[in-house]
């Protein structure tokens, strides 16, 4: 599958590079408002791909996004030091009224995998856009949303514990930000539940080791963009993995980010983290977890602060077209 990145900064190469490395896609197209950054970035990933799979990787414009069955946007203003992924809204609302159209115009058969932020809220925005001016349902529009998150909590969780990451499944629920939810509840290692496991193999999980690794988690962007700029290997890898989860139909379940109804009373449709399976076809369930009471109440929180954002740039009446569990 032709795959197009649309934001060649950091992030937009860090995704390239990832899916080169994995071997996603069958050829890449880069595109970014700088031309001269879009083709140096495919210039220096296509000489990896000796080194990796022998992907081609070009840069062009939005024509050249014909045929694309897959369209990664990277694109908008970059976060700043201090600054909340919710105070990129504004300034990045306007670059999507304009870049989105001229996407599907050329891809309108394309599924969208946002990783712009803040990605909630850039998510809702685009799928309004492409229902308005394209016709395009909601569950061919995913954010990235929780999935590096997600991806943290794992890690975090698994070098308290002294095993593989890959044996932790844990989620991180609600936005993308100060507000998501750690679903401690739910953690588990292998199929017996994170509490269990700790306690058999010493290591308990108390009060203050669940304090450090919510603040490792919650506060990681903020430290990596304080120590050099901004993040993009870790979001690389999870929008690598978004896409691979569609090209091969894998029907592989994964926390990411679409306008979701059914979460707060009176509202209309927050686009915010759940579970959800995906395949060829975008999302194609959304499952929600059991949660404790205080997680209910935290994911309330968080999606009203997200409802109340998107509210702000008028993007809260998206049809939700993905189906529930």
């Amino acid at each position: 599958m032709k795959i197009g990145i649309v934001g060649c900064g950091q992030v937009g190469a860090a995704i390239a590079y990832a899916c080169v490395l994995r071997g996603v896609g069958t050829e890449l197209v880069m595109i970014d408002k700088n031309t001269a950054l879009a083709q140096a970035q495919a210039e220096d990933i296509l000489h990896a791909t000796p080194f990796a799979c022998p992907i081609p990787v070009m840069s062009g414009d939005f024509a050249q996004l014909a045929g694309a069955g897959l369209v990664v946007i990277a694109a908008g203003a970059a976060q700043k030091p201090g600054e909340t992924r919710l105070d990129l809204l504004k300034r990045n609302a306007e670059i999507f009224q304009t870049m989105i159209p001229q996407i599907l115009n050329a891809a309108p058969d394309a599924i969208l995998l946002i990783a712009s932020n803040p990605v909630d809220v850039m998510t809702q925005m685009v799928a309004s856009i492409a229902q308005q001016t394209h016709g395009i349902s909601s569950d061919r529009v995913i954010g990235s949303g929780t999935i590096l998150d997600t991806a943290r909590f794992r890690a975090l969780l698994a070098a308290h514990l002294g095993v593989s990451s890959h044996s932790v499944h844990a989620y991180v629920l609600g936005e993308h930000g100060d507000s998501e939810v750690l679903h401690w509840s739910g953690a588990l290692v292998g199929t017996i539940p994170v509490m269990n496991f700790a306690a058999q193999i010493g290591a308990a999980v108390t009060a203050q080791v669940r304090e450090s690794i919510d603040e490792g988690v919650r506060r990681a962007a903020y430290r990596i963009i304080q120590g050099k700029g901004a993040t993009w290997y870790g979001i690389g890898a999870g929008m690598a993995r978004l896409a691979q989860a569609v090209i091969n139909d894998e029907n592989a379940l994964i926390t990411c980010s679409t306008p979701t109804s059914d979460v707060l009373d009176g509202e209309g449709p927050i686009s915010l983290s759940f579970p959800r399976i995906i395949n060829a076809g975008g999302i194609a369930r959304t499952l929600r977890p059991m949660l404790d009471l205080q997680e209910i109440e935290a994911l309330n929180r968080s999606a009203a602060i997200l409802a109340e954002a998107a509210a702000q740039i008028g993007v809260s009446d998206v049809k939700v077209t993905s189906r529930a569990a």
